[in-house]
Order: C-alpha cells, then sequence, then structure tokens
C-alpha cells in the first residue's frame, strides 16, 4: 500500500501548496446548442490549475493531470506541528494545535461522511460506505488540504488506495472550466468533482448591435416611445368605419387626422406606424375606408391588408381644403400629429413610415427632407419636386438620408417622369451614397443611372447600388400614366382592375426590410 504523509508547518506550506495538485481528468465533448453539431477548436480552460486544451473536429477534449509525490515537496519539516498518514485504509493523525477534519465525497461531489477529530489517533475512512465505487477524502489540517483517492466495494477488508499519491492542494480550492469558441457566448462551468466527463453546449453570440451618428441598423432593435406601457388619455371626437377621428391645434389652427388601431391594440408592444397622405380631390377619411376602386382598393394604399399579423398602426392626415400647401404650417401639422401618436400609444420610433400619391407623393417628398431623423422611410406614388413648398428653399436643408421609393408612369403627364427621373431623384441620391465614414458623412451617388422600363406592359424597379445600404432608394417604373395603382398591362388597358396592381407588395417589402 502506499502512503500518503501530511505534515504541518504553515510557513513551509504556503509556499507548496500554490504549486502542487491532485490527479484529475477533465473531458468532454462541446457542440452548438442551436444545432447540436460538434465545435472545433474551441478553447477549454480549468482556471485555477492553469491547464488548458483545444477540441478536435469532433469537439472532444481532454485535460489530464498526474499526481505528485508529496514526499519531496519539502512538506517534512522537523518543526510541523502535526501529521497524518494512510494505510490499510486506516487515516492516522496527529495534531496538537487544532482539529483535523475529514470529509468524503462521492464522485458526483456529493458529501458522504463528515469527521471532525483532535490530537492523536485513528479512523477507518470506510466506516459508513456502504456503496461501491469509487471516493475522495478530503483531509484538513491547519491551512492544507490532503486529497486521497480510494475505491471500495461496500466492504472494510475491500479496500484500495489510489496507486499514486495524492498532492496538496489550498485549503478551499475550487475550479472553474471556461469554454471560448469563436461565434459563441463564452461557458462557465463550476467543477465539483475534476474526474468527470462532460458534455457542453454553447450559445451562438448575438453581436452587438452597430450604433451611428445618425440613423438606425438595419433590422435594428425597436425604440419604444413614450406611450408605451400606458394607457392613452387621447380622446375621439368621433369613430369612423375602420378607425378614429381626432383634432390637433396647430398654430391656432384645428387640422384633422385619423388612427387605426390593430385588433387587440397591446401598450407593451412597439408597432410600425404608417402614415398615409391623400392627393388632390381625395381626403384623409378615403384612406381609412372607401368603396374599393383604382384610387382605394384597400385601406390605406393597400397597406393594411397586407399587414397579416398586426403589427402596424395607421394613420391619416387631412390638407387644409384638400392641398398640401401651407408649407411650414403643414409640417409642423406633421411634426404634431406624430408626437401625439407616439405620446398616447406604443410605438417603435425607428419604424415610421409615410406614403403618398401625386400631391400626397409631393408632400410626403417634402417631409422626407425635414423629417428625416424620425421617419425611417418613404414611398411615393408619381412624385413631384415643384409646386410644393421645400425646406431646402427656404435655407432649412439638412443634408440628411432618408430610404426612398417611388412609382411612376413614364407617360404622367400631370407629375411628369423626366422631372421626377432628373430632378427629385438627383437631389435624393445626393445625399444618400455610401458613408464615406460608415458612420455620417455620405456621399453623392447621383452619377449613377436609373435603369427604366422600356416597353410597353410590365414595370421594372431599380435598387440603386451606389447608396448606404441603411438608406435604400427603389425606383420603379410602368408605361402608364398618372396613376398609382400600377399594372402590368399597360395604361388602363382592357382587362385592368385595381386587384391587379402590384404596388402595395412592392412597397410593403421595402418598408419590411428595415
Amino acid at each position: 500500500m502506499n502512503k500518503s504523509i501530511l505534515r504541518v508547518a504553515p510557513m513551509v506550506l504556503s509556499t507548496a501548496l500554490c504549486t502542487t495538485a491532485f490527479a484529475y481528468t477533465v473531458q468532454g465533448t462541446v457542440t452548438s446548442k442551436a444545432d447540436g453539431k460538434a465545435i472545433a477548436d474551441a478553447s477549454v480552460s480549468l482556471l485555477q490549475k492553469g491547464k488548458s486544451a483545444k477540441t478536435d473536429q469532433d469537439g472532444k477534449f481532454t485535460i489530464h493531470e498526474d499526481e505528485q509525490d508529496t514526499t519531496s515537496t519539502g512538506i517534512h519539516n522537523q518543526q510541523a506541528v502535526g501529521f497524518v498518514n494512510l494505510s490499510q485504509g486506516v487515516l492516522h493523525y496527529s495534531q496538537s494545535s487544532g482539529p483535523v477534519q475529514v470529509k468524503v465525497f462521492d464522485l458526483m461531489g456529493n458529501l458522504v461522511s463528515s469527521k471532525t477529530l483532535y490530537g492523536t489517533g485513528s479512523v477507518d475512512l470506510r466506516q459508513g460506505i456502504n456503496a461501491k465505487g469509487t471516493y475522495f477524502a478530503k483531509v484538513h489540517v491547519g491551512s492544507a488540504t490532503q486529497n486521497i483517492k480510494f475505491t471500495t466495494d461496500g466492504n472494510a477488508s475491500a479496500y484500495s488506495t489510489s496507486k499514486t499519491k495524492s498532492a496538496l492542494l489550498k485549503a478551499g480550492d475550487t475550479d472553474k472550466l471556461q469554454v471560448i469558441a469563436d461565434g459563441y457566448d463564452t461557458l462557465n462551468v463550476t467543477l465539483n468533482n475534476l474526474d468527470t466527463t462532460l458534455a457542453l453546449s454553447l450559445e451562438k453570440s448575438i453581436p452587438p448591435e452597430p450604433t451611428y451618428k445618425f440613423g438606425y441598423a438595419l433590422k435594428n432593435t425597436p425604440t419604444p416611445s413614450k406611450g408605451c406601457g400606458t394607457n392613452t388619455t387621447l380622446k375621439t371626437d368621433k369613430k369612423v368605419e375602420n378607425g378614429e377621428h381626432h383634432v390637433v391645434n396647430v398654430n391656432g389652427t384645428n387640422r384633422e387626422y385619423f388612427i387605426t388601431l390593430p385588433t387587440n391594440y397591446d401598450n407593451t408592444k412597439q408597432y410600425k406606424l404608417l402614415i398615409a397622405l391623400h392627393c388632390y380631390g381625395s381626403s384623409a377619411e378615403d384612406f381609412v375606408h372607401h368603396t374599393p376602386d383604382y384610387d382605394h382598393p384597400t385601406p390605406y394604399y393597400g397597406q393594411q391588408v397586407l399587414d397579416k399579423n398586426g403589427d402596424y398602426i395607421f394613420a391619416s392626415l387631412q390638407a387644409v381644403g384638400g392641398l398640401w400647401n401651407k408649407g411650414q404650417e403643414d409640417h409642423d401639422f406633421f411634426g404634431k400629429a406624430l408626437t401625439t401618436i407616439e405620446d398616447n400609444y406604443c410605438i417603435d420610433t425607428s419604424r415610421v413610415f409615410i406614403t403618398g400619391f401625386s400631391y400626397g407623393a409631393m408632400f410626403s417628398y417634402s417631409l422626407a427632407q425635414d423629417y428625416q431623423d424620425r421617419v425611417r422611410a418613404a414611398a411615393t406614388y408619381a412624385v413631384a419636386d415643384y409646386n410644393i413648398w421645400l425646406p431646402q428653399e427656404k435655407g432649412m436643408d439638412k443634408n440628411l438620408p432618408i430610404a426612398w421609393m417611388n412609382v411612376h408612369g413614364v407617360n404622367d403627364d400631370r407629375c411628369t417622369f423626366d422631372k421626377a427621373k432628373n430632378s427629385a431623384l438627383p437631389r435624393m441620391l445626393k445625399k444618400n451614397g455610401k458613408a464615406s465614414d460608415g458612420d455620417s458623412q455620405f456621399t453623392d451617388a447621383s452619377s449613377e443611372i436609373l435603369q427604366e422600363n422600356q416597353g410597353s406592359t410590365g414595370h421594372l424597379c431599380y435598387d440603386f447600388k451606389n447608396v448606404d445600404e441603411r438608406f435604400p432608394i427603389k425606383f420603379c417604373t410602368w408605361p402608364g400614366g398618372h396613376q398609382w395603382t400600377a399594372h402590368d398591362t399597360g395604361n388602363m388597358s382592357v382587362g385592368w382592375n385595381w386587384e391587379s396592381t402590384w404596388v402595395p407588395e412592392e412597397v410593403h417589402k421595402f418598408f419590411e426590410q428595415f
């Protein structure tokens, strides 16, 4: 039988204990929690022992430490105040200055027995162990710990100590296993037993969301408005089909608008907001509910019917006299209505969208030059940048980009296609080029040439390549006139009806990329 001897002298042990360890083998497999596949080249480390290994192609690793012979560590100092030794399964001890504490653990780290011994004597470690197996005895003498590994079949006559001598550890020594792999969260596991086989799985890391001086990352985390988590104090003066009518005072003038909430509105869910702006000859209420026709196929330019999951709140604003010709007052109306909605309902303020046709497109385009910090994207149908108040003409150009989509008939004789192509489009492209610093210094992309539909049927939507990906520009052309419900059979040709328009689907996809 091997003997394990411990003599305790505090000053001598304080040096020896820092570098010794008992035998152990930590092994296991590292896999991805997402798909169960093995993770190769992961770093697996015992933090206190300073031992590490790399996983192989099968995700397997092994960390092994041979036991050291404590008889060579210089602990047999003749001035030691006590000692322990193990012989034939019996622990012999002598300690004059304090107790000898003995704890026996099974391989799972469960405490099997605990004894506190005084003076000089002996104790059979097998006492109280009825189950066959391998056990560890942790013997504390003063400030040192002796770990002894032994096996038994539950019979005192069948006993063996570890074939190698156990070594000294600091009192209270524990260890943590740490696993690090590229693309995964770091895993830390506390080990009560270093002779163990582990099955470890790692979570894929979610990279931190990039932030910018201006604008948001694509697919950014929603930004909740003031109205999230609160009940609205906004009172409607009348309900209409599919919505509520509201009035807000702007510079002494009462301005009208409508709100449509999703079914089962939840004030803890951040909703996207789409604001529709009507054309000349129509009204805000027409885009809330209207007998279907080619200008009003379904509410809110066909967008509400596409909101299958109830992710949007919709609103529609009314122009004074049906014309968006009040300049700054119209802009102030938009801003105040937007603030009121955000203060009273739970809005994702990073996903506010505007859309409009003809005069509504002009006003949307004007807002897109002014509200880039509050509106994520605009979709216009038959845009024009004349006969409308534009901030840059008043020295108020913020020179900031905004995501923009326009649908235009090449035969439009009211908001002419050439004017949209050669004036409105370059103005947008000039602000939306890829950021030279990756953040807020946007370049001029106006040199890129629009690819347009050349036939008598069909349509072509061109996504500009030289713009910043956070501020895309899409321009769709079709062989029609002044009409927003574009279709692929030519301008009002036989067999056409408003249900055949491809525009709502294209606009919905454009908004949903954010």
